[in-house]
């Protein structure tokens, strides 16, 4: 019988290690730090009495064992927010329009926008997907319901920010040429992250040249992996098998961290209220909220 110490919140921490294949990169999406998420995932295997991960060269993959439970997990994690929206809003539908910011719109929203449709079938989404500037208009001329977007794109306060990590990545044989302009990969402008990226370059006064842009971070990961050059990633789109973190002494600038924020309008339907509170929660991003 499993044990009534396995709560969801330790499935889906337990499933959010598996997906991302580390649990450094499962620590930052899920608030909590490597230590602490560590003692969950050890708290799990001996109320399983089973081990349930391996270590790899790059971080950490499910064992056989686990790999069954993952699919139990998954599905238990399914069947709850299937019962949550039975019982709290089984009569929620109607039209929902999202805005994202293109540059976190490959990331865990996915995954949130899935649950957000297993959980509430009768709502209609209308996803817009733009660069920050372009959803910041959008959002003064109240076109959209709800927006995650950086807190600079508007001025109006959010009902939840957070912070993301961009890494400078590269491929894993890419080593740049201190004595040439570095060569970046970024965004179609206008990009917060292309910015921020070339003020920080600038500070340091290395020289750089654009050689490719992307209005995606799939166009920017193949750009990377393929050794075109180098780019800000948040740690969860640093694919370990064909790319690395580069460090201030490759010769680029430390990390940097970017403000999101989920806005929404105070008078709002029921069923953007539901909306949020299943992208707040399938997120999990972490912060102060309003």
């Amino acid at each position: 019988m499993i044990s009534e110490q396995i709560g969801l919140d330790l499935l889906r921490t337990y499933v959010a290690v598996c997906r991302l294949g580390s649990l450094s990169r499962a620590a930052a999406q899920t608030g909590r730090t490597q230590s602490a998420l560590s003692m969950q995932m050890r708290r799990l295997e001996t109320l399983l009495e089973r081990h349930l991960f391996q270590r790899t060269g790059r971080g950490v993959v499910p064992t056989a064992e686990g790999e069954i439970f993952l699919g139990y997990a998954t599905r238990m994690l399914a069947l709850g927010d299937e019962a949550w929206a039975r019982l709290r809003d089984a009569e929620v539908s109607g039209s929902v329009r999202i805005g994202l910011a293109e540059e976190i719109a490959n990331s865990a929203l996915p995954v949130a926008l899935g649950r957000l449709h297993r959980a509430f079938p009768d709502i209609h989404l209308d996803v817009v997907v733009e660069h920050s500037t372009a959803l910041g208009k959008l959002w003064e001329q109240n076109d959209m319901d709800i927006m995650l977007a950086p807190t600079s794109s508007v001025s109006t306060d959010a009902v939840v920010t957070w912070n993301v990590e961009l890494q400078w990545a590269s491929s894993a044989d890419y080593v740049p040429d201190e004595t040439k302009p570095l060569d970046l990969v970024v965004f179609a402008a206008p990009c917060l992250w292309r910015r921020r990226a070339i003020e920080a370059l600038a500070a340091m006064g290395r020289e750089h040249r654009v050689t490719f842009t992307s209005q995606s971070v799939m166009g920017l990961q193949a750009a990377i992996e393929n050794g075109l050059g180098v780019g800000l990633l948040p740690p969860e789109s640093v694919r370990e098998s064909s790319m690395r973190t580069m460090q201030p002494s490759d010769g680029v600038p430390a990390p940097l961290t970017v403000q999101y924020g989920l806005y929404a309008h105070d008078r709002r339907r029921r069923v953007v209220d539901a909306t949020i509170d299943v992208l707040l929660e399938a997120t999990s991003p972490c912060g102060s909220r309003n």
